[in-house]
């Protein structure tokens, strides 16, 4: 398994690093039907790799702020992750069609992210989990 970001970059599947702790986050990456396009969809959960969360934030991008998606050796972040992935799926079944129309617009994703990611947030709270990288003292 790639430890770094370059090397998933490099690699040609898509690869998607989300919470595997977030209810949403878990279940929305299990209904996405993105393979039939794609073909090898390659799951990370980040609370399993702390060495690519600590690249990643190096980067600036904090996975507690979205999940990130690499798609033909180009990363993306948080609305825009989640408007490839909805351009990638395939449209078929009610959830795949809901995610699709909510997000092939970039504008209505980037409107539409920050809500789910303080939902995401706030069940973590309740739930009594952590967030991935909590806040520095």
């Amino acid at each position: 398994m790639a430890t770094t970001i370059d090397e998933l970059l490099a690699k040609p599947q898509l690869t998607i690093i989300y919470d595997g702790e977030c209810p949403f986050c878990s279940s929305y990456v299990t209904l996405l039907r993105i393979r039939e396009n794609v073909g090898s969809v390659a799951l990370l959960d980040a609370r399993k790799f702390p060495e690519l969360v600590s690249d990643l934030a190096s980067r600036g991008l904090k996975m507690d702020e979205g999940m990130i998606v690499i798609y033909e050796k180009r990363l993306y972040f948080a609305d825009e992750a989640m408007h490839v992935l909805s351009m990638l799926s395939t449209g078929s079944g009610l959830f795949n069609k809901l995610i699709k129309v909510a997000f092939r617009n970039p504008a209505h994703a980037a409107v539409i992210y920050p809500p789910l990611r303080a939902c995401r947030n706030l069940t973590l709270k309740i739930l009594g989990r952590t967030l991935i990288q909590p806040p520095a003292n």
